[in-house]
């Protein structure tokens, strides 16, 4: 048995930040990507593994390790030699930590409603309303904000709300690259805080939002750079992105200009 084993999917944003991290530090690992839509995240042998019904989950030596967070500082302290993702300082690491929470509480949510909106609302609308409650009551995270969705999709007062979450995470990121000198969030060293911020990013550069960084060149650049690592591009392999796992938001962003 593989000594690290993936279980993810490769649209999910919480999954990308756990690829990242095994590719930045060279570390084979045994991938099952489970159709979410299909409920492989909800039947009973993956529960086991993860009795939260998400992904990503990763097993390493046998134990499961779940939270996407939790995992990728797993897997820097577990290889903390190989492409190091953490300052060396306590105090560092705790203001690292502090953006991290930041990144998991305002813009990571905020980038699931526009995406749910505008991907996966389609295949919710084919539901009948007791399909679509029965996938609700069934997922032990995402209950509420399924209903919330409904299968009419968010409404205005929701977006308006996530826009506004997503900007505020925009303006932290300028602020903090600026304010530690950059080019990373805590200076010139990548760290799990950029790990943990980037696929809402790529999320946001894919499905039309770049504008939110038009007048912040360091968050630009932030972005050109993080792109240009190693671990990016196996990280986001064919069909990692929504635009390219849906045609139709494709076409619909491309009509939207």
């Amino acid at each position: 048995m593989p000594e690290f084993v993936l279980y993810n999917a490769p649209q999910s944003t919480c999954s990308q930040r756990v690829r990242f991290v095994l590719n930045a530090k060279g570390l084979p690992f045994e991938e099952h990507k489970l159709d979410l839509f299909a409920g492989d995240q909800l039947k009973p042998e993956y529960l086991a593994i993860n009795p939260n019904g998400v992904v990503p989950a990763l097993v390493h030596e046998g134990v499961p390790i779940i939270d996407s967070a939790v995992i990728i500082e797993y897997l820097d302290e577990v290889k903390p030699d190989v492409a190091p993702l953490r300052p060396k300082g306590l105090k560092d690491i705790a203001s690292m930590r502090s953006l991290m929470r930041f990144i998991d509480e305002v813009p990571t949510p905020a980038i699931r409603v526009p995406s749910y909106n505008l991907a996966f609302l389609p295949h919710f609308q084919k539901m009948t309303e007791a399909e679509f409650q029965a996938l609700a009551d069934s997922k032990p995270l995402r209950r509420e904000f399924l209903l919330t969705m409904g299968r009419t999709g968010f409404p205005q007062a929701e977006m308006d709300g996530a826009m506004g979450r997503l900007s505020r995470g925009v303006a932290r990121m300028d602020e903090t690259i600026r304010a530690s000198g950059g080019p990373w969030l805590m200076g010139d060293q990548i760290t799990l805080a950029d790990v943990a911020v980037m696929p809402v990013i790529v999320r946001m550069d894919d499905i039309n939002l770049a504008t939110m960084w038009d007048d912040k060149p360091a968050v630009a650049r932030w972005f050109e750079l993080i792109r240009a690592e190693p671990a990016y591009g196996p990280t986001y392999y064919p069909g990692s992105l929504l635009t390219e796992k849906y045609p139709h938001l494709r076409e619909q962003l491309k009509k939207a200009g």
